[in-house]
């Protein structure tokens, strides 16, 4: 082929060409293979990270279920093309093999999963520093706090922070693992991902914010003088328009004109406890409204409080052994003659979301609450007299809930999921789109729940059609899940060598496939995909609406061809159960609609912990059915002013 002088230099121009890589060319010669289909707010994103120049990185908070993976997969892409890939994913640890298929299936990009078995490995081979490899570094937030110094010596291309709401308190010299890796990748290009940058208070938002750029607010007091108080549009505004350059964020509403969201519908499933669970409740109830408990850690009570009730209304499974543990604790304490500093050992083990409460409390008080110790104190006589006291009364509670064997709220679990299925079938039929499996996911906050509720299913019509996803997934047949798996996947590059990450793979892939229904419990909430599944049964029901916003949006989110059916368990004849269930339905909209509760709406409460906070000051305060509607009254008409003003600043 001969070429005349004109072309020969066009040829030799478009060979030498360089792009920013802010530009749209740049992007899309990295993307040429990708196996996307990216969508304009994405490609936006992506801009935007590469276009701020004068901070080290950005804050990409779209809504939940709009693809920030693919936002960070276009950036990760990018870099590579560059040939600068000293490249880093810090995500919750179970998000880990997630991250690794999405980079693998979507942009064709080679990823390691680092902990500790892979790291000495690494060692061993003779990489000193296992963190420097010709592949996307994936790890944890713990691992990458535990090998800090490894990831600050590490000149990082870019750095990719998941679920970055984790670290909104890294303003706090307490949170040891937001300051540590802060301070790790301070010096490098970082995007943090988070759905929720205000999850709490506006305070973590200055925490994010710093990660990103110090300067932006300036220091913790210059911050609080000029954004404590929220009072006027301009405050608002001023705010936003101080965040700009380091966030960009997406609503589902804003993309309306290029993807096609499906519905939410809601149904309540209704049950009435029987006299003997109506009993328990009373006598927990009461007791837990003592002015005094020797059970329950003085700097914990109102957050075990809150964990003690919500394991009450799972189930008297969820509920029996908690008492008994804490009348094994007080019995131990009696004997040691000092208080009790610390809550059973094997809660955390029932009820998962006790870390994440703790650490979200904690966050919550004042820094000089926070950081008093439990001091252990030495028992009078008559003090040790009402320890016993308290002692006999936790085991007769624990032998009343082990007497109680059918569970009206587990009998009607069955209607319920007749009437999802029922519904769900029909919005398929409706949409006109092709078939879906029969699929559920049921959320419940207790393991012991968890597992009652698999021994009713397993004997029922679903025999052989359950899955369970928690936190350790050790279960019999969640092994036998992973082996068969493993044996499926040999030799090929889904198996990562992360036991952890490919059994939840194992677990998701296996309820796409095979069962009919997952029971999780939060462990399910944050991170993983369910586009196939479009019933969602809230067995438990949280008291933070950006919990219930995460459950749903494991299924609601884009690539979701149905309308989702959500339903909801309400115990008829409690009176703070129905007016909690009114609040988070008509107030927050979170179980209706195309978005679920709006960014206003979920903003206005500003701390999901303090709307739970309140929560358990209304069934701790209120002894009749008076106070209830009273207290739940004036709680209704300060959400309406506050959601109204959010709304009038939007």
């Amino acid at each position: 082929m001969s070429l005349t002088p004109y072309h020969a230099r066009y040829f030799a121009h478009e060979l030498t060409k360089r792009s920013s890589s802010a530009s749209i060319d740049s992007l899309m010669s990295a993307l040429a293979d990708a196996q996307v289909d990216l969508n304009p707010h994405q490609v936006e994103a992506a801009l935007f990270a590469f276009r701020s120049p004068l901070s080290r990185g950005a804050i990409l908070a779209d809504e939940v279920g709009l693809g920030k993976t693919i936002e960070a997969g276009i950036l990760l892409s990018q870099r590579w093309a560059e040939r600068r890939r000293r490249l880093l994913v810090i995500c919750p640890a179970n998000l880990r093999k997630q991250w690794g298929q999405e980079l693998a299936d979507k942009f064709f990009l080679p990823s390691a999963i680092l902990e500790s078995k892979t790291f000495n490995e690494e060692i061993k081979s003779g990489n000193l520093n296992p963190f420097d490899q010709p592949k996307i570094i994936l790890c944890s937030y713990q691992f990458a706090r535990t090998k800090e110094a490894y990831v600050r010596q590490t000149p990082w291309d870019l750095v990719v922070v998941d679920e970055a709401h984790r670290l909104r308190n890294v303003y706090k010299a307490s949170n040891k693992i937001a300051n540590a890796i802060k301070a790790a990748i301070a010096d490098r290009q970082k995007t943090l991902l988070t759905a929720t940058p205000l999850q709490n208070s506006l305070l973590e938002l200055y925490g994010l914010v710093s990660i990103i750029d110090e300067f932006t607010f300036g220091d913790l007091k210059s911050f609080r003088s000029q954004f404590s108080r929220m009072n006027t549009p301009d405050d608002y505004r001023a705010l936003r328009e101080r965040i700009r350059p380091v966030c960009q964020r997406t609503l589902r509403r804003q993309v309306l004109p290029y993807v096609s969201y499906t519905n939410r519908h809601a149904l309540v499933q209704e049950f009435i406890p029987n006299d003997d669970e109506q009993r328990l409740y009373a006598l927990v109830s009461e007791y837990l409204q003592s002015p005094r408990l020797y059970a329950l850690p003085a700097s914990q009570r109102q957050l075990m409080t809150l964990i003690l009730r919500k394991l009450l209304a799972s189930s008297t499974y969820a509920i029996s052994d908690t008492l008994l543990g804490l009348a094994n604790k007080l019995e131990a304490v009696e004997k040691a003659q000092a208080a009790l500093d610390s809550p059973p050992d094997d809660l955390a083990e029932n009820f998962e979301a006790l870390q994440e409460l703790e650490d979200e409390w904690l966050e919550d008080e004042p820094e000089e609450v926070a950081a008093q110790p439990n001091t252990a104190q030495q028992l009078s006589p008559e003090q040790r007299e009402e320890l016993r006291l308290e002692q006999v009364k936790l085991r007769e509670f624990h032998e009343l809930a082990k007497s109680i064997h059918k569970n009206s709220k587990g009998e009607v679990l069955l209607t319920a999921l007749r009437k999802g299925f029922e519904a769900a079938n029909k919005a398929r039929a409706n949409q006109h789109n092709g078939s879906l499996q029969q699929k559920a996911i049921i959320f419940t906050e207790s393991r012991r729940t968890q597992e009652y509720l698999y021994r009713l299913l397993e004997s029922s019509d679903f025999s052989g059609k359950v899955v369970l996803f928690n936190g350790t997934n050790n279960d019999p047949k969640s092994a036998e899940i992973y082996r068969d798996w493993l044996t499926r996947n040999a030799k090929t590059d889904r198996v990562t060598g992360s036991p952890t990450a490919d059994k939840r793979a194992a677990i998701v892939e296996y309820f796409r496939d095979e069962a009919s229904i997952m029971i999780a419990t939060e462990a399910a909430a944050e991170g993983i995909n369910l586009q196939f599944c479009n019933l969602v049964v809230n067995y438990d029901m949280p008291w933070n609406p950006q919990r219930i916003e995460q459950r749903i949006g494991r299924c609601h989110r884009y690539g979701q061809k149905y309308d989702v059916v959500v339903v909801n368990f309400l115990n008829r004849s409690n009176a703070a159960d129905v007016r909690i269930y009114q609040l988070l339905d008509q107030k927050f909209r979170l179980f209706d609609g195309v978005f679920g509760a709006s960014d206003e709406v979920l903003g206005a409460i500003q701390s999901g912990v303090d709307f739970e906070k309140r929560i358990v000051g209304i069934y701790q305060q209120c002894r009749t059915p008076e106070q209830i509607v009273f207290e739940f009254d004036k709680l209704q008409e300060e959400l309406e002013s506050e959601i109204t003003e959010a709304k009038a600043v939007a």
